[in-house]
């Protein structure tokens, strides 16, 4: 057998000898059940839902108790280790993605809801509560938790509060952010540290807003005081079909154009609607070319005035047809089939990369008619899902992640959607955060200036650059040698690139 190469070796040992003295400094503040270190142990942490990335930890920490995190967050300062936090993993960033020298604290143990008040509508949740536990616990009280992304079966408030999710009733309930009062965690000292308040507003700087949507790097989240809002007595959906997508990107721009602020306001393609209605048969149109999903909630009489407005505003949008959902019953099954987009992809394809934008609602045709020509230029398909009502974007990029040329060609795709959303007037981002995924579009958005600020700030909490490093802001060096080659390729000249 040929002897391993001596830089190999050498940094094996290195890890190794790290991994020793990591689990030598940990193993006193943890029951022998909740340190992982063993290979075979440590590969469920790999990754996160963006699964074409993959790193082993060097060891992964399950405490639970805060005082067991806390003693975690110590020690590994001490140390110098670096530390990414991870909740259920449902992430699709790669914001929980392991770094290869680092620990991985998971908060999967914090599943506790400590209270619900129904007098003040508010919970009170340790980070690892599922979101639509929440909702659970809060409906005897005729309650709810508004923001519902796609994942909330199993992804978690602390997640939620790191990625500032969104999901298909945030137009008119807000993303996380609105609907949370209080974080409390610890910083990267171990030191507890709180944000917001319970009262209407907190002394200071509002932070609050600052460690939601951190993605990890500010602060170790542990627990979470949210809003609940009262259930409507009556919600509704309206279906309506478009025989062009152009008609159903402007059919959105004239629903708000009308004053009307839906309760949610999804668009799906053609693609998509073919692939959910095989996997729920929640009754779509598979002529259209695209469908509207746009929900009316409130009172009875509300919601009839409601959807009498919308289905004008949709058919003099051109809407090819319209159905109004005629039961509870029919309004989820309309919702089943959008909940579960994602999963539908995976019945046709092997593998496929969720992407994730902004643009103003305007140019959503601009931006599907430019997914197509890319599907055309990269070889492969993408099946469109929207939050159109505010402009976020989630294609799916469908490709064989065990082909590396269809992996090449998946992430110039994406790279290519999260560019041209920018040239539109948007964002690289919507609510998956920026992990590892977009770090190189970050550098197509922000200028430096605006890049070392950022960087300023996470200093300002993490001198030692130890929470979640090397994901969100990427590096002067890296946008440097990023621009060179975008240009050098001729990919996407606009004016955001004449900074390198």
């Amino acid at each position: 057998m040929n002897a391993p190469l001596p830089a190999v070796a050498t940094a094996s040992a290195e890890r190794a000898e790290r991994q020793r003295a990591v689990v030598a400094a940990l193993a006193p503040l943890l029951p022998a059940h909740a340190l992982l270190w063993q290979a075979e142990d440590t590969i469920p942490y790999e990754c996160d839902g963006l699964t074409a990335y993959r790193q082993q930890p060097l060891v992964v920490a399950l405490p639970e108790t805060e005082a067991q995190v806390a003693a975690v967050l110590k020690a590994c300062h001490r140390l110098a280790v670096p530390v990414v936090a991870r909740g259920a993993g449902t992430g699709l960033s790669g914001g929980a993605l392991p770094h290869a020298l680092g620990v991985t604290l998971s908060l999967a143990k914090f599943n506790r809801i400590l209270q619900v008040d129904p007098v003040s509508r508010t919970a009170t949740v340790q980070c690892g509560v599922r979101n639509l536990a929440i909702s659970e616990a809060a409906a005897p009280h005729g309650l709810y938790y508004a923001p519902d992304p796609s994942s909330q079966i199993a992804c978690t408030i602390g997640g939620n509060v790191a990625e500032n999710s969104g999901g298909v009733h945030c137009l008119k309930y807000g993303l996380t952010l609105h609907n949370v009062l209080r974080v409390r965690g610890y910083t990267v000292e171990g030191e507890p540290v709180e944000f917001g308040s319970l009262a209407l507003d907190a002394p200071g700087l509002d932070l609050l807003a600052v460690v939601v949507g951190s993605e990890g790097m500010l602060a170790v989240t542990t627990e979470v005081t949210v809003k609940l809002v009262p259930r409507p007595r009556l919600a509704r959906c309206v279906m309506a079909s478009f025989d062009d997508v152009r008609k159903a990107g402007d059919a959105v721009a004239a629903v708000i154009g009308a004053g009307i602020i839906p309760a949610g306001l999804e668009m799906m393609d053609k693609p998509m609607t073919a692939a959910v209605e095989d996997f729920v048969h929640a009754g779509y149109d598979l002529d259209a070319e695209a469908i509207l999903l746009c929900e009316s909630d409130g009172t009875p009489e509300e919601v009839a005035e409601e959807i009498e407005r919308m289905q004008a505003v949709l058919t003099a949008a051109g809407a090819t047809r319209l159905a109004v959902s005629r039961d509870e019953a029919q309004r989820l099954k309309f919702w089943s089939g959008r909940k579960n987009a994602f999963p539908a992809s995976g019945r046709i394809s092997p593998d496929y990369m969720c992407m994730d934008s902004t643009i103003p609602r305007k140019r959503l045709a601009d931006i599907l008619l430019a997914i197509q020509e890319m599907e055309r230029k990269y070889g492969l398909r993408c099946a469109n899902v929207f939050h159109a009502g505010d402009g976020n974007l989630h294609p799916l990029i469908l490709f064989d992640a065990n082909d590396p040329d269809q992996l090449h060609r998946c992430e110039l795709f994406g790279a290519d959607i999260l560019e041209t959303s920018v040239a539109l007037g948007g964002t690289v981002t919507g609510e998956h955060g920026v992990g590892i995924e977009k770090l190189n579009s970050m550098c197509v958005q922000f200028s430096p200036t605006e890049r070392e600020a950022m960087l300023a700030l996470k200093a300002a909490f993490d001198p030692a650059g130890l929470l979640n490093p090397g994901k969100v802001i990427p590096t002067l060096q890296r946008c440097a040698e990023y621009g060179k080659m975008h240009v050098r390729k001729g990919l996407l000249p606009f004016p955001q690139l004449e900074r390198f």
